[in-house]
């Protein structure tokens, strides 16, 4: 799955174990301008540096992986919990931000003025 937005922050790196770690990317993700959502991406083990080099307020595209699991607690409640666990990160330039365009208009080769065509056909 992928999702473009907007980072909004950049969490540090936890040390969850002594053989485990994980950080949180914060991506403003506007599909709808009026009701900006706030979607919290996690990144695990060596992942971590996916979001290194990111900084607050660059449009991004971050591809990411659903997670779900149960947990049961003592009384024998069992909550759902998901997890988006990205896997890759690319900047992206903002929409409307002067990209080049696409395609090379056509050149017309045939009225070019003074060639001479010594070709037989």
């Amino acid at each position: 799955m992928e999702i473009k937005g907007k980072v909004h922050e950049v969490g540090a790196v936890q040390q969850v174990t002594d053989s485990f770690k994980k950080r949180d990317l914060i991506v403003q993700y506007a599909e709808n301008p009026q009701f900006v959502e706030y979607i919290r991406f996690e990144a695990t083990q060596d992942r971590v540096n996916l979001f290194d080099n990111l900084v607050p307020g660059e449009d991004i595209e971050v591809s990411f992986n659903l997670r779900g699991r149960p947990w049961t607690n003592k009384e024998g409640v069992t909550t759902y919990f998901n997890s988006l666990v990205a896997w890759r990160v690319n900047k992206v330039a903002p929409e409307g931000a002067g990209a080049a365009p696409q395609y090379v208009p056509p050149v017309d080769i045939s009225s070019a003025p003074g060639d001479d065509d010594d070709l037989p056909f």
